[in-house]
């Protein structure tokens, strides 16, 4: 009889009371209704290159307790938070402190100790609290030293020292701080997506191609993908903007022949501020003679076009001929929008003043 009334309500109330009772919490909380909780949830992401961390926990509060070796034993696993599993999710392979973690979400268990703490990342993700680990479904273990820090009332998680490469995910309750390092290998990470994207609605637009070429290209990583790229944009549509990419890859891979030939393709195509621009662009790569060439053509095909007077000023500038910059300075200020108006009118009074704007 009492083992056929446990398959009903009374279970779950009693199960509420033993809960109750392993955490100190009050039974105004629900296990059937959604109610408030004393340890509140909680959710923190951050993002590295492409990859999501996300950290899904409840915050139980000090309330004037001994935590550390009091609530929370030395040498014994806990749950990292409260209530359910705290849960650590990669959207992408990992490494934590240096060792490699798959891509997946984990139950996140500590064992705490007075100068060294284990992290624990479980398989099961999905238990209550660290009541069922099972240390059979350990994905990960690694150690860390905690330290001394300023008093957290309630449990949080924080992510610290964020490079773009890596970050560190740090535990602050009452005055202890736990550090773990997450890091990621964002490279491999983007080119897997990439190859991932290009197979969806990307691939047929010039643009997916393009920007994936240059984003390789950028980071001076494999280039031959980077080259196939170019190509595919150039096959979806054959314009200024990919020729000029293939250009920079094919110099990129000391093909200079084949670089230059796509050089004068592309600006064969270029419109007068797309030559504009890509003159500037020599400029801060020093090849100065070659944006020369660049400005004087394009001021000589389209004089009523303000931005080439502005490509003859700093010719003419960096030629020492300050009268002439300024001449033809303000013959770009007089043609020029006006949310360039002011910018153009300083660079006027600066070559009146026979300072380099370049």
């Amino acid at each position: 009889m009492v083992r056929g009334m446990l398959r009903g309500p009374l279970r779950v109330f009693l199960f509420s009371l033993l809960l109750a009772a392993l955490s100190g919490l009050s039974l105004a909380q629900s296990f059937v209704l959604d109610l408030p909780r004393q340890s509140q949830h909680a959710l923190i992401t951050q993002r590295i290159g492409i990859t999501d961390i996300t950290i899904n926990y409840h915050r139980p509060l000090v309330g004037g307790r001994k935590v550390w070796g009091g609530l929370v034993p030395y040498g014994d696993v806990w749950r990292s938070g409260a209530n359910e599993n705290t849960t650590i999710t990669f959207t992408d392979p990992v490494t934590i402190e240096g060792q490699a973690l798959d891509r997946g979400t984990y139950g996140l268990h500590m064992i705490p100790a007075a100068d060294e703490w284990t992290i624990v990342f479980s398989k099961n993700s999905t238990s209550w609290g660290s009541f069922t680990y099972n240390k059979a479904e350990d994905a990960l273990r690694v150690t860390v030293k905690p330290h001394a820090a300023d008093m957290h009332e309630a449990l949080t998680y924080d992510f610290d020292d964020v490079k773009p490469d890596s970050a560190v995910v740090v535990l602050e309750w009452e005055k202890v701080a736990v550090p773990f390092r997450v890091g990621v290998d964002v490279h491999a990470a983007v080119e897997a997506s990439l190859k991932k994207q290009l197979r969806g609605l990307g691939q047929y637009t010039w643009e997916g191609w393009d920007d994936a070429a240059n984003y390789l290209l950028t980071e001076k990583v494999d280039l031959d993908d980077a080259l196939i790229y170019a190509n595919k944009s150039i096959e979806n549509e054959d314009r200024y903007d990919n020729e000029i990419t293939k250009s920079k890859v094919l110099t990129a891979m000391n093909r200079k022949d084949d670089a230059m030939a796509a050089e004068k393709k592309a600006l064969s195509m270029a419109t007068p501020l797309q030559l504009h621009i890509y003159a500037r662009g020599l400029q801060g790569e020093k090849r100065s003679d070659e944006a020369f060439v660049i400005f004087r053509d394009n001021a000589q095909k389209h004089p009523d076009m303000w931005f080439v007077h502005s490509g003859l000023a700093r010719m003419y500038c960096s030629q020492g001929k300050f009268d002439d910059a300024a001449k033809e300075m303000k013959l770009a200020l007089a043609g020029a929008p006006d949310n360039q108006k002011t910018y153009v009118d300083g660079l006027v009074k600066k070559l009146e003043a026979k300072q380099d704007i370049n």
